[in-house]
């Protein structure tokens, strides 16, 4: 089984079926977790105490490994053998005469004849892979050094890439998690609170469980997540780029004071700040070329924000490029202020607002 998905695999796993070699990457770190251990149990059961060796990537010695790959297994049918973050691209902390490709090469000999009783998991967590969107294939494909070790897993057993899923998709599995609670929720609140959470898994877990708790059988609607979900700040700082966009003085600086209400860091708020700003350029930039959405979210990695893109795409608040360079550059300049002035933060932060939104040449206020 060459590359698959998340319940492809998990389809297999259910019905019993192991490979050997398996490659768990991806920008949804909590399902690729959620992967390795439903591997790892169908593997070795509960006796991960005597059956599970646990290894880094970055400091395999690979005599060693091939030891482990050929034990036999103890108090289970497999020996498993769990090896977390190893990068092709910088396979040792300190790579001062080595080259990467050679070290990979001997990962390789080490596992190109995994025996049946032994289980190979790969899983990244702690680094990200570069992806790129190949029209051809239509899917997914990695396009750093480790596409070799991804390509040798789906030859000898299974890859899967986990990616981050989009809102309407979150949306689907925020419904079915509070229905099983006994709860009910639109796919449209869904959407909202999954949008409004950034598509982050965990956060979003965490809102579902305050919600059924606070609403018990009765429906969670957009009126109950506006009042008890927290906004995470990349939110609040798109709706002050569109204050920003409409000449809107009252709901920017409405959006500021929840910002900086949010953030002791100023340079956290003009960091969010900034991002909606670039993402607003980006939109209109490839506008402007003839690209659509899909092409701004693959060329710019936006697999976990891809939701906002889409929302600027289908009708948010638009502004000239001229503009947008305008605010970027006054952005850049509060940036150097606040890291070369001891003047008052906020006080800076609000007379960027302002000159943002008087850098409309119509100058419309509300």
């Amino acid at each position: 089984m060459p590359q698959t998905d998340p319940k492809g695999l998990t389809a297999k796993l259910r019905k019993g079926e192991l490979d050997n070699i398996y490659y768990i990457y991806g920008q949804n770190i909590p399902e690729v977790d959620k992967l390795t251990k439903l591997i790892i149990k169908a593997a070795v059961g509960d006796n991960e105490e005597f059956a599970l060796t646990r290894l880094e990537g970055r400091y395999l010695d690979f005599s060693e490994l091939y030891d482990m790959v050929q034990m036999m297994p103890m108090m289970s049918e497999y020996n498993c053998i769990l090896i977390n973050d190893y990068n092709c691209e910088r396979p040792r902390e300190n790579m001062a005469g080595l080259r990467a490709d050679d070290i990979t090469k001997k990962l390789l000999e080490a596992i190109k004849d995994v025996p049946p009783q032994t289980v190979v998991i790969f899983n990244v967590t702690g680094f990200e892979i570069a992806i790129k969107y190949d029209y051809k294939a239509k899917q997914n494909v990695i396009r750093d050094k480790n596409k070799k070790l991804a390509d040798f897993a789906a030859k000898h057993g299974t890859a899967v890439e986990c990616p981050v899923k989009t809102a309407q998709d979150m949306a689907k599995d925020i419904a079915s998690a509070v229905s099983a609670r006994g709860g009910f929720i639109s796919i449209n609140a869904a959407r909202e609170l999954a949008e409004l959470c950034q598509c982050d898994t965990l956060t979003i877990k965490n809102e579902i469980d305050k919600l059924c708790s606070y609403a018990g059988s009765k429906e969670i609607t957009s009126e109950l997540i506006g009042d008890m979900v927290h906004h995470e700040s990349g939110v609040t700082a798109y709706n002050l780029a569109s204050a920003v966009a409409a000449s809107d003085r009252k709901t920017a600086f409405e959006a500021m004071d929840e910002l900086m209400a949010d953030k002791d860091n100023r340079g956290a708020v003009l960091a969010a700040i900034t991002s909606a700003f670039l993402d607003m350029y980006r939109v209109q930039a490839a506008r402007r070329c003839g690209k659509y959405a899909d092409a701004v979210k693959q060329d710019f990695a936006y697999y976990n924000r891809g939701f906002a893109i889409d929302k600027l795409y289908k009708g948010g608040a638009t502004m000239s490029l001229e503009r947008l360079r305008k605010c970027i550059k006054i952005l850049r300049d509060t940036n150097i202020k606040l890291n070369s002035s001891g003047g008052n933060e906020k006080i800076m932060l609000e007379q960027m607002v302002t000159a943002m939104l008087i850098s409309d040449d119509r100058r419309r206020t509300k």
